[in-house]
């Protein structure tokens, strides 16, 4: 009993932080270009319009302790009213046609729309899918596309940089 109790006061094993200094520089250059841009926060609206979740899992992985989107000086919100962004993921289904575009009339301007992943581009492995009406540059105009199957969130913060700073 005396062994088991030494045993839970050990503590937990875990593993250290692993700084990317990579990283750090691209968020930093990404929360000055925000800055610039609006003078505030980015905000960031994600809709799924009809995908496999891969990309949703990447996008979700930002606000992790290894990314923490929020140092960034960016973050999700749940209303497209408060949304600077509008990231969509996955092609566009006839269910989701309407709701997609109800959610940009929703945004104020500035307003951008970003079609992550191979299938926001242009349907990917759904394209032969009835389901699916086109990709999101089909419904809705396409401001940046960042292609990958599914795009490491690395990748995500690169093109949310280049979004941002080449206007």
């Amino acid at each position: 009993m005396f062994r088991t109790l030494l045993q839970g006061l050990r503590p937990p094993a875990t593993e250290p932080a692993v700084a990317d200094p990579e990283l750090a520089a691209l968020g930093a250059a990404l929360d000055g270009a925000v800055r610039k841009r609006l003078g505030r926060s980015l905000s960031i609206r994600a809709v799924d319009a009809g995908s496999c979740n891969g990309c949703e899992l990447e996008m979700h992985a930002l606000n992790n302790a290894f990314y923490d989107l929020d140092r960034f000086g960016l973050r999700f919100v749940a209303s497209p009213r408060h949304a600077d962004v509008l990231m969509v993921t996955g092609p566009v289904t006839r269910h989701m046609r309407e709701a997609l575009v109800r959610t940009y009339a929703a945004m104020p301007a500035p307003k951008w729309v970003v079609a992550v992943g191979d299938c926001g581009a242009g349907c990917g492995v759904f394209a032969q899918s009835p389901a699916c009406v086109g990709s999101v540059a089909q419904v809705l105009p396409v401001d940046l596309t960042i292609p990958g199957c599914p795009p490491p969130p690395a990748k995500l913060l690169a093109g949310l940089l280049a979004l941002l700073s080449d206007r």
